[in-house]
């Protein structure tokens, strides 16, 4: 038997494509060396936010396996 999963796996956002937009947009005029840079600080705030280490692990694992 597979543990329940901690993250929530159904889209959250009200507007999912407004969602989309605004990250993508965030990377306009950004080179690949600062856009690296944005995503790396965006995780760091987000696993702030979440606050949780088994809800982050779960993320990075899920994240992972989207290869």
């Amino acid at each position: 038997m597979t543990e329940p999963s901690l993250l929530a796996r159904e889209a959250r956002f009200a507007d999912p494509d407004a969602a989309y937009r605004l990250l993508a947009e965030a990377h306009r005029d950004l080179d690949e060396r600062e856009s690296a840079a944005l995503n790396a600080r965006l995780v760091l705030i987000l696993a702030n936010q979440i606050g949780d280490l088994a809800v982050l692990r779960e993320a990075v694992a899920l994240a992972r396996q989207a290869r």
